[in-house]
């Protein structure tokens, strides 16, 4: 049974990083691509997450950590950038 709720969830997250991929190239608005970019990170995360119960280890736990801090770096560095036009004041 959980093999079929894992599959599932994998469909569902991947089906969610291509609609993040659809609002990238489309999106009307820089704020836009900025939130499909970091919603496509936590998808990422959710996969890795995913990945790591159906193989049975701790490892792709510790790298969907490291993926979600470099994550939300880029995500607030990209967002500094478009308000003030630089990063490092």
């Amino acid at each position: 049974m959980i093999t079929y709720a894992l599959l599932f969830a994998f469909a569902c997250f991947g089906a969610g990083l291509l609609f993040n991929l659809w609002r990238i190239a489309v999106g009307p608005d820089v704020a836009d691509r900025i939130l499909a970019l970091d919603t496509m990170v936590i998808n990422a995360i959710a996969l890795m997450v995913l990945y790591g119960i159906w193989r049975g280890t701790a490892v792709y736990f510790e790298a969907s950590l490291l993926i979600a801090m470099v994550g939300f770096i880029s995500t607030v560095a990209y967002c500094r950038f478009v308000l003030r036009g630089d990063i490092i004041e």
